[in-house]
């Protein structure tokens, strides 16, 4: 558990634009920053985080908050984990709780907390196994430095070795503690019938840890050394609660500022070609772990850029499974080139061949985009057959068919047009054909026949009651968390001046009625009010951030985020009010119509007592009181009008 006082210094040292900025392409938009929802397809950003206020709101999602709740929706982090990374990543010393917790408190650990723990041992004792054994060094070791790999490089992809001896580690973890149930789920041992102690998975092989965007190990790739043993050369962890091996990038974590920085992503196949490229020099590179690329892994890239290089070594069954991936990539709006190796060359060769800026310049000069691509590839084995040349041109129709921009597809289909000497009206034609058969492909609905339609019948739906108690009770909780230790000024009824704040003037009215609040959310917030206040403090907004619930800091986020802000009209000789100038005015008018909603809900509550009994004069005599009450409240709202 973390103290309050590390708590206080991580938010006071956390940088919600830097934090975001990892996960997130952001761009300047006045006082804020805006970029593409991490949580939901857009095209047009809708996602803003304020630097003035430390806050971000998705208002695609609706989701919103601090920095810490960015990464606990990002990352799928515990309250605790997400302030731990934050504070290795601002290097602030973590200091824990010194009070008992209960048994229900440290049994809290779940099975997803308990897999993340065991790859991180995993990771730590594999590494130990290559650099501290003699077998580790003989056997990994001499093959990465074989491989001409620099210790640096080594220890920065947390490279490692699983030993011979076949459950070395399952041994080592059930000695740390950890039970056959948690090894078994994480993948990292099996537990055949005939091996009760156990088996380790990745015996005898070099260890590839994969990482999340954040840098916590979610499993395995081993590569085996020996070439007389019949098995697959790379092993992979199974999926499991925390690795989804399509919605993972290897390389992702220790590139991803790069490729923001150079706005271009470098995709390759293997993770030696990770590895090389960045020995090399060249960081903004990922792999897809042995995968075919997913539409999860392109959305990865698409939070750090829209721009995309392929590198190929040449191999023909790898250049057409590349097809698949140009349409898809075509298919989240990425802009795409396709770059192949000489042959006999991959990226990890190449670079070890070559000094970075060589690499760097043959990357940039020798890329083609995928118009080219295609046309070289398709076209070289169509030769002179007119029949599959025409195929060759109907194939790159159907990658441009992906394309969702009709400017983009216009640019492509004269590109393809001059390049073939086709008329560009055929070429039109063409791509309408291949959007109906895309159509067709991914719309269920269009399988059918018109005439099987079942036809449209439009009911009117009832829409459901507003509760105006309701909205201005959220309104005076905004009003507080915006603005609660503003100092209003105020006229007594004996005309006397004095002053209060928003809080204390929008807590006395909610006392002085008795009110009982509507929503379990504003309720919370408010006994946190009354407690400052009985501590001498006023809690408005800033307060709430910090606080461990999701809710409340949702709910400050809107308060406190608008997704529009004012052009600057001023130098137009152009002047309006602002919110906050008219903040006294604005507090006033709110209590008295949330006063007066409250007296006529009394009032139709009287009424129907009324109707239910008889003779009751006590009641005749609260009926008449709360009507003159209300003339009253309605003169003084026409006064602050």
């Amino acid at each position: 558990m973390i103290s309050k006082q590390t708590i206080d210094q991580i938010f006071s040292a956390v940088r919600v634009e830097e934090i975001v900025g990892e996960y997130v392409q952001l761009k300047r938009a006045g006082s804020n920053f805006k970029g593409l929802s991490p949580f939901h397809d857009e095209k047009s950003p809708s996602f803003v985080v304020s630097p003035s206020k430390q806050i971000w709101k998705d208002f695609s999602s609706g989701k919103g908050g601090t920095a810490i709740s960015f990464l606990m929706e990002i990352e799928n982090f515990t309250y605790p984990e997400a302030l731990r990374h934050a504070a290795q990543k601002y290097g602030i010393e973590i200091e824990e709780d010194k009070r008992e917790f209960t048994e229900e408190q440290k049994q809290a650990q779940t099975d997803k907390e308990l897999l993340y723990k065991i790859h991180e041992i995993a990771n730590d004792y594999f590494q130990e196994q290559m650099f501290e054994t003699e077998e580790g060094r003989t056997i990994a070791y001499s093959y990465f430095k074989e491989r001409e790999l620099r210790d640096d490089i080594i220890k920065k992809f947390h490279l490692g070795y699983s030993p011979e001896q076949r459950n070395a580690f399952t041994e080592f973890a059930l000695n740390k503690g950890y039970s056959k149930e948690i090894l078994e789920k994480s993948g990292l041992s099996i537990f055949p019938e005939n091996a009760p102690n156990g088996i380790d998975r990745f015996r005898e092989r070099v260890l590839f840890p994969i990482h999340s965007f954040s840098g916590r190990v979610l499993g395995f790739g081993a590569r085996i050394l020996k070439n007389n043993i019949k098995t697959a050369k790379y092993l992979n962890s199974p999926e499991t609660e925390i690795y989804h091996k399509s919605s993972v990038l290897y390389g992702l974590s220790q590139g991803k500022q790069a490729i923001s920085k150079a706005n271009l992503c470098l995709l390759v196949e293997g993770y030696m070609d990770v590895i090389a490229l960045h020995q090399s020099g060249i960081e903004n590179v990922v792999a897809s772990s042995g995968t075919a690329l997913t539409v999860d892994q392109i959305k990865l890239i698409k939070r750090l850029t829209e721009n995309v290089t392929i590198l190929f070594d040449g191999d023909p069954a790898g250049i057409k499974a590349s097809f698949r991936s140009i349409d898809l990539l075509l298919a989240e709006e990425m802009n795409i080139r396709i770059l192949l190796f000489p042959d006999g060359d991959d990226p990890d060769s190449f670079s070890r061949k070559h000094p970075q800026q060589y690499v760097e310049d043959f990357i940039k000069n020798q890329a083609k985009d995928f118009i080219d691509f295609k046309a070289e590839i398709l076209l070289k084995e169509a030769g002179d057959d007119p029949i599959k040349k025409a195929e060759a041109i109907r194939d790159i129709i159907k990658s441009v068919a992906f394309v969702k921009n009709a400017l983009k597809q216009e640019v492509y289909l004269k590109e393809v047009a001059n390049k073939f000497g086709i008329s560009e009206q055929s070429l039109f034609n063409e791509l309408n054909v291949q959007k109906q058969i895309q159509t067709k492909q991914f719309s269920p609905q269009y399988r059918q026949e018109p005439q099987e339609r079942p036809k449209m019948e439009v009911v009117p739906a009832d829409l459901p009651k507003v509760n105006p108690l309701i909205i201005l009770e959220e309104k005076l909780v905004e009003l507080m968390l915006k603005y609660g230790d503003l100092i209003v000024e105020r006229t007594d009824d004996e005309n006397k001046q004095y002053q209060t704040t928003v809080i204390e003037e929008i807590i006395g009215h909610l006392d002085e009625d008795q009110y009982e609040v509507q929503s379990s959310l504003n309720q919370s917030i408010i006994n946190e009010i009354k407690e400052g206040i009985s501590e001498k403090s006023l809690r408005s907004g800033n307060f709430f951030l910090t606080l461990m619930d999701a809710d409340i800091t949702q709910k400050v986020a809107n308060v406190l985020l608008d997704p529009y802000e004012l052009s600057n009209w001023e130098k137009h000789q152009i002047f309006f009010s602002k919110e906050e100038d008219v903040v006294p005015k604005i507090v006033q008018d709110v209590i008295f119509r949330h006063k007066r909603e409250y007296v006529m809900k009394l009032m139709g509550e009287l009424k129907l007592k009324l109707s239910e009994s008889e003779n009751n004069d006590e009641l005749y005599k609260t009926m008449m009181n709360l009507t003159q009450l209300k003339k009253d409240i309605d003169q003084k709202l026409f006064r602050v009008l």
